[in-house]
Protein backbone atom coordinates (compact mmCIF):
# COMPACT_ATOMS: atom_id res chain seq x y z
CA UNK A 1 0.00 0.00 0.00
CA UNK A 2 1.60 3.40 -0.86
CA UNK A 3 1.91 5.39 2.62
CA UNK A 4 -0.33 8.58 3.04
CA UNK A 5 2.95 9.70 5.49
CA UNK A 6 5.20 12.07 4.01
CA UNK A 7 8.01 9.55 3.01
CA UNK A 8 10.82 12.08 4.02
CA UNK A 9 9.67 11.61 7.48
CA UNK A 10 11.80 8.77 9.54
CA UNK A 11 10.08 5.20 9.55
CA UNK A 12 9.81 5.83 13.38
CA UNK A 13 7.50 9.09 12.94
CA UNK A 14 5.70 7.37 10.11
CA UNK A 15 4.65 4.59 12.33
CA UNK A 16 3.41 7.23 15.05
CA UNK A 17 1.28 9.17 12.42
CA UNK A 18 -0.21 5.86 10.89
CA UNK A 19 -1.09 4.30 14.39
CA UNK A 20 -2.47 7.74 15.35
CA UNK A 21 -5.09 7.64 12.82
CA UNK A 22 -5.81 3.67 12.58
CA UNK A 23 -5.94 3.89 16.62
CA UNK A 24 -8.64 6.78 16.49
CA UNK A 25 -10.58 5.14 13.66
CA UNK A 26 -11.19 1.61 14.76
CA UNK A 27 -9.42 1.62 18.19
CA UNK A 28 -6.14 -0.04 19.61
CA UNK A 29 -7.59 -3.45 20.19
CA UNK A 30 -9.11 -3.88 16.84
CA UNK A 31 -5.71 -2.73 14.90
CA UNK A 32 -3.04 -5.19 14.08
CA UNK A 33 0.46 -3.93 13.72
CA UNK A 34 0.63 -5.80 10.31
CA UNK A 35 -2.37 -2.90 9.06
CA UNK A 36 -0.03 0.06 10.51
CA UNK A 37 3.27 -1.47 8.27
CA UNK A 38 0.90 -1.77 5.58
CA UNK A 39 -0.15 1.73 5.93
CA UNK A 40 3.49 2.91 6.08
CA UNK A 41 3.90 1.06 3.65
CA UNK A 42 6.88 -1.20 4.87
CA UNK A 43 7.01 -5.23 6.86
CA UNK A 44 5.83 -5.75 9.92
CA UNK A 45 9.34 -6.35 10.64
CA UNK A 46 10.51 -2.75 10.11
CA UNK A 47 7.63 -1.85 12.17
CA UNK A 48 9.02 -3.92 15.20
CA UNK A 49 12.75 -2.87 14.64
CA UNK A 50 11.40 0.63 16.23
CA UNK A 51 8.91 -0.82 18.52
CA UNK A 52 9.38 -4.66 19.83
CA UNK A 53 5.39 -4.63 20.50
CA UNK A 54 2.07 -2.78 19.59
CA UNK A 55 1.73 -1.35 22.87
CA UNK A 56 5.22 0.43 22.96
CA UNK A 57 3.51 2.32 19.65
CA UNK A 58 0.58 3.07 21.57
CA UNK A 59 2.86 4.73 24.03
CA UNK A 60 4.96 6.26 20.90
CA UNK A 61 1.48 8.06 20.24
CA UNK A 62 0.73 9.10 23.71
CA UNK A 63 4.58 10.30 23.90
CA UNK A 64 4.52 12.21 20.36
CA UNK A 65 1.05 14.26 21.61
CA UNK A 66 2.92 14.66 25.46
CA UNK A 67 5.95 16.22 24.08
CA UNK A 68 4.38 18.56 22.01
CA UNK A 69 2.16 19.95 25.25
CA UNK A 70 5.06 19.73 27.58
CA UNK A 71 6.87 21.86 25.20
CA UNK A 72 4.10 24.24 24.17
CA UNK A 73 0.78 24.08 26.71
CA UNK A 74 2.42 26.14 29.67
CA UNK A 75 3.59 28.83 26.83
CA UNK A 76 0.07 28.75 25.16
CA UNK A 77 -1.67 29.05 28.40
CA UNK A 78 -0.01 31.67 30.45
CA UNK A 79 -0.21 33.95 27.20
CA UNK A 80 -3.64 33.37 27.10
CA UNK A 81 -4.41 34.48 30.31
CA UNK A 82 -2.08 37.28 30.43
CA UNK A 83 -4.88 39.59 28.30
CA UNK A 84 -8.00 38.94 26.59
CA UNK A 85 -6.37 40.75 23.28
CA UNK A 86 -4.33 37.78 22.78
CA UNK A 87 -6.36 35.36 23.97
CA UNK A 88 -8.42 34.41 20.84
CA UNK A 89 -5.32 33.94 19.15
CA UNK A 90 -3.76 31.92 21.68
CA UNK A 91 -6.36 29.86 22.01
CA UNK A 92 -7.01 29.33 18.39
CA UNK A 93 -3.37 27.94 18.14
CA UNK A 94 -3.87 25.59 21.00
CA UNK A 95 -7.65 24.52 19.28
CA UNK A 96 -5.81 23.65 15.11
CA UNK A 97 -2.72 21.55 16.92
CA UNK A 98 -6.00 18.89 17.20
CA UNK A 99 -8.17 20.33 14.36
CA UNK A 100 -5.40 20.05 11.92
CA UNK A 101 -4.93 16.21 13.22
CA UNK A 102 -8.39 14.79 14.28
CA UNK A 103 -6.83 11.53 14.93
CA UNK A 104 -5.05 13.12 18.04
CA UNK A 105 -8.07 14.39 19.52
CA UNK A 106 -10.06 11.09 18.87
CA UNK A 107 -7.53 9.19 19.94
CA UNK A 108 -7.50 10.22 23.26
CA UNK A 109 -10.91 10.44 23.48
CA UNK A 110 -10.76 6.34 22.68
CA UNK A 111 -7.77 5.96 24.90
CA UNK A 112 -10.65 7.96 28.17
CA UNK A 113 -13.49 5.72 27.05
CA UNK A 114 -11.24 2.01 26.30
CA UNK A 115 -8.52 2.32 29.07
CA UNK A 116 -9.47 4.63 31.38
CA UNK A 117 -6.52 3.60 33.61
CA UNK A 118 -4.05 4.22 31.13
CA UNK A 119 -5.87 7.58 30.09
CA UNK A 120 -5.11 8.65 34.22
CA UNK A 121 -1.38 7.93 33.53
CA UNK A 122 -1.11 10.26 31.12
CA UNK A 123 -2.83 12.89 32.59
CA UNK A 124 -0.68 12.54 36.06
CA UNK A 125 1.90 12.99 33.80
CA UNK A 126 0.99 16.31 32.86
CA UNK A 127 -0.29 17.38 36.00
CA UNK A 128 2.15 19.46 37.56
CA UNK A 129 2.65 21.32 34.76
CA UNK A 130 -1.39 22.01 34.57
CA UNK A 131 -1.39 22.61 38.38
CA UNK A 132 1.16 25.44 37.46
CA UNK A 133 -1.14 26.84 34.85
CA UNK A 134 -4.10 26.98 37.44
CA UNK A 135 -2.05 28.47 39.88
CA UNK A 136 -0.36 31.14 37.82
CA UNK A 137 -4.26 31.59 37.02
CA UNK A 138 -4.84 31.51 40.65
CA UNK A 139 -2.40 34.50 41.82
CA UNK A 140 -1.27 36.19 39.10
CA UNK A 141 -4.69 37.69 37.80
CA UNK A 142 -6.33 40.45 38.80
CA UNK A 143 -9.49 40.78 36.17
CA UNK A 144 -10.41 36.73 35.85
CA UNK A 145 -13.70 36.15 37.69
CA UNK A 146 -14.02 35.62 41.08
CA UNK A 147 -15.12 32.31 40.76
CA UNK A 148 -13.03 30.66 38.89
CA UNK A 149 -11.53 27.26 39.80
CA UNK A 150 -8.49 27.34 37.98
CA UNK A 151 -7.74 23.84 37.91
CA UNK A 152 -11.12 22.56 36.71
CA UNK A 153 -11.01 25.42 34.24
CA UNK A 154 -7.88 24.26 32.47
CA UNK A 155 -9.06 20.69 32.56
CA UNK A 156 -12.66 21.77 31.38
CA UNK A 157 -10.88 24.36 28.39
CA UNK A 158 -8.96 20.87 27.27
CA UNK A 159 -11.89 18.61 27.50
CA UNK A 160 -13.60 20.70 25.49
CA UNK A 161 -10.98 21.73 22.46
CA UNK A 162 -10.31 18.12 22.41
CA UNK A 163 -13.66 16.75 22.37
CA UNK A 164 -14.55 19.80 19.87
CA UNK A 165 -11.73 18.79 17.72
CA UNK A 166 -12.83 14.75 17.80
CA UNK A 167 -16.34 15.50 16.36
CA UNK A 168 -16.15 18.53 14.56
CA UNK A 169 -16.18 16.95 11.30
CA UNK A 170 -19.98 15.77 11.86
CA UNK A 171 -21.30 18.51 14.39
CA UNK A 172 -20.11 21.67 12.23
CA UNK A 173 -22.49 20.16 9.21
CA UNK A 174 -25.29 21.37 11.49
CA UNK A 175 -24.41 24.70 10.97
CA UNK A 176 -24.65 25.65 7.76
CA UNK A 177 -22.26 26.61 4.97
CA UNK A 178 -19.74 28.62 7.42
CA UNK A 179 -20.70 26.26 9.91
CA UNK A 180 -16.48 25.29 11.53
CA UNK A 181 -15.37 29.11 11.78
CA UNK A 182 -19.38 29.79 13.77
CA UNK A 183 -18.47 26.41 15.40
CA UNK A 184 -14.80 27.96 16.49
CA UNK A 185 -15.71 31.20 17.34
CA UNK A 186 -18.31 29.82 19.70
CA UNK A 187 -15.85 27.81 21.70
CA UNK A 188 -13.53 30.80 22.09
CA UNK A 189 -16.23 32.56 23.03
CA UNK A 190 -17.39 29.88 26.03
CA UNK A 191 -13.65 29.33 27.04
CA UNK A 192 -12.83 33.31 27.18
CA UNK A 193 -16.46 34.21 29.35
CA UNK A 194 -15.37 32.01 31.72
CA UNK A 195 -12.07 32.96 32.51
CA UNK A 196 -12.71 36.95 32.26
CA UNK A 197 -16.34 37.25 32.96
CA UNK A 198 -19.43 37.86 30.71
CA UNK A 199 -18.24 41.85 30.92
CA UNK A 200 -14.81 41.58 29.63
CA UNK A 201 -15.92 38.57 27.29
CA UNK A 202 -18.31 40.55 25.31
CA UNK A 203 -15.14 43.53 24.67
CA UNK A 204 -12.42 41.07 23.47
CA UNK A 205 -11.99 40.45 19.69
CA UNK A 206 -13.38 37.35 17.80
CA UNK A 207 -11.08 35.30 16.93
Amino acid sequence: MVSRTAKKLPIRDQVIEAASRLFAARGFDATPLQDIADEVGVTKQAVLHHFPTKEHVRKGVLESILAHWRDELPRLLLSATASDERFDAVLDEVYRFFAASPERARFIVREALDRPAGARDMLRAIAPMLRGIGGYIRTGLGETSDDIDPDAYVLHVMQMIIGAAAVAEVTTAMLGDRGQDRYDRELARIAKASLFGRRRAKRGKPS
